[in-house]
């Protein structure tokens, strides 16, 4: 390549950097759409707003329906109001004007998340135990000895260098 001279670009070098950067975005634009549209991203998606639904639901069964029963039978409590006061100007009834009073340990809140936990919990370990028993009454594939699958991986490296 001596004594050549090299032809002078075609276009000017701030259209071939803004050209170049927009290849550069479009590459990076394709890419994301490959990941973002793979299998395993749609289902992760779908599965994170089943579980903001259902965790409403779970949540209004608790409020709505546990809690209302298990304070009728305990003589009309209601848990989502139970605090310790951890300070001595704490002096409301009700959470919601303790805590602007004051530090307090609100256990019947936790109490309600920790029903709902357990709830949800069980949903989920019943439905696993549904898909594992469906699952196992599936006619499974026979087992293929390993020295079957090694000529067959043999078979398969010869006929790639013939």
């Amino acid at each position: 390549m001596r004594g050549r001279k090299c032809a002078a670009p075609l276009l000017p070098s701030s259209v071939s950097i803004s050209l170049l950067s927009r290849m550069q975005e479009f590459d990076m634009l394709e890419e994301f759409k490959k990941f973002a549209l793979r299998g395993n991203m749609v289902d992760l998606a779908i599965g994170v707003i089943i579980g903001a639904a259902f965790s409403r639901i779970i949540d209004s069964i608790v409020t709505d329906l546990f809690m209302p029963i298990l304070g009728a039978i305990t003589g009309g409590l209601d848990f989502s109001n139970y605090f310790l006061p951890l300070s001595s100007a704490v002096t409301a009834t009700s959470l919601t004007a303790a805590r602007a009073q004051g530090a307090v340990l609100a256990w019947g809140s936790f109490l309600t998340v920790f029903i709902n936990f357990m709830i949800i919990a069980w949903i989920l370990f019943m439905v696993v135990k549904g898909i594992n028993r469906v699952q196992n009454k599936m006619p499974k594939e026979p087992e293929v000895p390993a020295d079957v699958k090694l000529l067959g991986e043999i078979r398969d490296l010869l006929s790639k260098k013939a």
